[in-house]
C-alpha cells in the first residue's frame, strides 16, 4: 500500500487552510480514508467529493475527476470532449505545454460544463501562469482540488435523483482507492 499524502483529516485541513470553511467540515484526527468513508456512508457526497479532491495529489485528482465525469456524463458534446481530452492528456504527460493548453481551454469554455473545470484543474496544477508578456500570476496550491471538486459536482447535477447515490458512492470509492494505492495512479 502506498503512503497516503495526508494521514489524518486534520492534516488535509492544515495543508489547505480554506478547505475547512469551504467544505463546512470540522477537522478531526481520524485517518483521512476513514474520514472520507464516514462522509460517504452518511450521504454527505458533496463534502466527501471536496475532501477527496484535497486529499489527492494534483495529477491523481485530475485523473479521478476525469474518470468520474466520464462515468456521470457518458454522452458528451464536442466542447465537453475537448475539455476532458486536454485534461487527460495532461494527466498522461504532465508537462508545461499541456498544462498551458488546458488552462487556456479552461478559460474559454463555459463553466456550466464539468469538463471546463477539468481543463482548469489541469491548467492550475502549476505554480503560476502568464497573460501575454506580463509577470507570472501565482496559482493557489488548492486551485486544482477546487476545480476537480467543481467538475464532479457539476457533472453530478446531470444525474437523476435515483442514480445519484450509487454513482457518487462509486466515484468516492474510486477516489479512496487512488489515494491509498499507488498502482492505481494515472
Amino acid at each position: 500500500m502506498a503512503r497516503l499524502r495526508f494521514e489524518t483529516a486534520r492534516d488535509v485541513f492544515e495543508a489547505f487552510q480554506g478547505a475547512e470553511h469551504e467544505l463546512n467540515l470540522e477537522p478531526t484526527d481520524d485517518p483521512s480514508l476513514d474520514f472520507l468513508a464516514s462522509l460517504t456512508s452518511s450521504g454527505e457526497f458533496d463534502k466527501a467529493v471536496g475532501f477527496c479532491a484535497f486529499l489527492l495529489p494534483r495529477r491523481e485528482a485530475v485523473w479521478w475527476g476525469c474518470r468520474s465525469v466520464r462515468k456521470f456524463v457518458p454522452k458528451r458534446t464536442l466542447d465537453e470532449e475537448e475539455g476532458i481530452r486536454v485534461a487527460e492528456e495532461w494527466v498522461r504527460e504532465p508537462d508545461e505545454e499541456r498544462r498551458r493548453i488546458a488552462l487556456e481551454l479552461g478559460t474559454r469554455y463555459s463553466v456550466k460544463l464539468a469538463t471546463t473545470h477539468l481543463a482548469q484543474a489541469a491548467g492550475c496544477a502549476g505554480h503560476s501562469f502568464s497573460i501575454g508578456a506580463g509577470d507570472p500570476i501565482p496559482i493557489r496550491p488548492d486551485q486544482t482540488a477546487r476545480c476537480v471538486r467543481s467538475a464532479i459536482l457539476v457533472a453530478g447535477c446531470r444525474l437523476t435523483l435515483a442514480e445519484r447515490p450509487d454513482l457518487m458512492r462509486s466515484c468516492l470509492e474510486d477516489g479512496a482507492k487512488i489515494a491509498s494505492d499507488e498502482t492505481l495512479g494515472p
